[in-house]
């Protein structure tokens, strides 16, 4: 056979690959209102620069008719491109190929992926689509699934991580993305559970449906598994693409800084009126970064906690804020969770923290405290000191008690603090302080009411001031409000050559 024959012959092979289940099988994907893997690929990479690898490989399975189903690609799509000019790695399941379950060699391919993603310090993105694990593959199936996992997991903190689940997610498979930094779910067509409805009602009699247990919604809202909830795919497509944005290649290089018109002086006189006693710290985020860069994660799941990334002079930052609009701003043991996994996120790829405090303490809740709050608070002071990006801390109204000290404080490493005039910043609320200290005297007053008030206006002054904080050098400096941008600028450039120097040790023993 000469060689334009063989070329032939390779077209015909490659165009039988990408055909994955064939035709009818596509038509019924796009009937559920899904795309197509290769179309997913094409959607989220720059024009002409995907390069697809590992494209004939095929499963070794021969039992029970397996050998008659076997498709070149074994049901994931492979490869590596660019995403905005940045080189990015990609495995994308094919559910047109055996529901795009997991098989030995699927399982491979991605697992290469990773390897190369890892040599090459770039990120990689996995569009989730499976049904699950491939089961006439036994054992095998077993040992490719760990070893992916086992993989995944040596990846993590290295290079970044995202997880599309565009389809069903189920059983071990829902591991993959759990093990990912950021987990993105579309509504109507993403659904990821361990356990589907039917395993459920089985073993507890309980009746449910997988839009309850495992929906993109049930999961942004409630369980805290997704980080984005999405309308359709190509705002996904688009989500991944920001994400990719704020992160790094990989942990030992920097996020890529953009070109900014925002003046960097620019004031934020709004702030005057904006902060009272109950505000949506969002308004105070998006009035000092960089204009429209301000990417809010997880914003339905522990909403008294936000998290997100934004720029600052053109700089990526991560922010995590109190929000006085919810509960007060208390910390209960969902915020603390979110925090703390965005707060080791940021460390990993050298992201600077900027925290944002207002709270009235922790959540007082009797269910809570049966469930673990202690180990969750815990969980997010570790976060904080463990981290040694630049930390800023501003401190915008309330705060109180531990939760203070949680929220990146000075005595927990923060390296700049700044608070508002208005702030305080006190071990309990000055109100509880004054009926504790002053009980008796208010008790033996001769008009116990006003007593009381002129009390806890003296507590408040005396030991719940920010310019009392800043006497003791708990606060850097207390600002005017206007001009937070400028000094959170100014501190980030301070702090770029920022070192430290911790014990040498394998690794801690965080509170999980």
């Amino acid at each position: 056979m000469s060689m334009i024959e063989k070329v032939d012959e390779l077209r015909i092979k490659k165009h039988e690959a990408s055909l994955g289940g064939g035709q009818q099988k596509i038509e019924a994907q796009k009937a559920k209102g899904k795309s197509t893997a290769i179309d997913r690929i094409h959607k989220l990479f720059d024009e002409g620069s995907f390069i697809e690898t590992d494209a004939f490989t095929e499963s070794r399975s021969i039992d029970f008719d397996m050998a008659s189903k076997r498709k070149a690609g074994d049901g994931v799509i492979c490869g590596y491109g660019k995403v905005n000019s940045r080189p990015v790695f990609i495995a994308s399941q094919d559910y047109t190929v055996l529901h795009g379950s997991i098989g030995e060699m699927h399982a491979k391919k991605i697992e290469r992926t990773i390897d190369m993603a890892l040599k090459t310090g770039a990120p990689i993105v996995y569009m989730l689509d499976s049904d699950g694990a491939r089961v006439e593959e036994g054992t095998d199936v077993l040992a490719g699934i760990g070893g992916l996992l086992t993989k995944q997991s040596m990846a993590s903190g290295v290079i970044p991580q995202i997880s599309a689940v565009l389809g069903n997610c189920a059983g071990v498979s829902s591991l993959f993305p759990a093990l990912s930094d950021f987990v993105i779910m579309t509504d109507k067509i993403s659904y990821m559970y361990m356990n589907g409805p039917a395993v459920l009602e089985s073993v507890s009699g309980v009746k449910t449906t997988k839009e309850e247990i495992g929906s993109a919604s049930a999961h942004a809202k409630t369980s805290g598994n997704s980080h984005i909830h999405c309308e359709n795919e190509d705002q996904c497509i688009n989500a991944i693409k920001m994400l990719l944005s704020y992160l790094p290649d990989n942990n030992l290089t920097e996020a890529v800084k953009e070109e900014v018109t925002d003046d960097a002086n620019r004031t934020a006189d709004n702030l005057y009126d904006l902060v009272t006693d109950s505000y949506d710290m969002r308004d105070v985020i998006i009035s000092v970064t960089d204009t429209s860069s301000f990417m809010e994660i997880q914003p339905e799941f522990g909403a008294s906690m936000i998290i997100g990334f934004a720029r600052m002079n053109g700089n990526s930052i991560g922010i995590v804020a109190n929000n006085p609009a919810v509960n007060n701003g208390q910390i209960d043991m969902y915020a603390a969770d979110k925090a703390s996994r965005f707060i080791r996120l940021l460390d990993c790829f050298n992201i600077p923290i900027v925290t944002f405090t207002h709270t009235s303490g922790y959540t007082a809740d009797a269910a809570q405290e049966k469930k673990g709050l202690i180990r969750h608070v815990a969980k997010m002071i570790y976060a904080f000191t463990e981290a040694d990006v630049p930390k800023i801390n501003i401190i915008t109204g309330k705060a109180i008690g531990g939760a203070y000290v949680a929220m990146n404080s000075k005595s927990i490493g923060a390296d700049a603090v700044f608070a508002y005039p208005t702030a305080s910043i006190s071990i309990m609320d000055s109100e509880g302080a004054a009926n504790i200290i002053f009980n008796k005297q208010i008790a033996n007053s001769e008009d116990p009411v006003e007593f009381r008030k002129a009390k806890i206006s003296e507590y408040s002054s005396r030991y719940a001031s920010s310019y009392e904080a800043a006497k003791r050098g708990y606060v850097d400096d207390v600002i005017d409000p206007a001009f937070t941008r400028t000094y959170i600028i100014g501190a980030l450039e301070m702090l770029k050559s920022k070192r430290e120097n911790r014990p040498n040790r394998k690794h801690g023993n965080m509170p999980l």
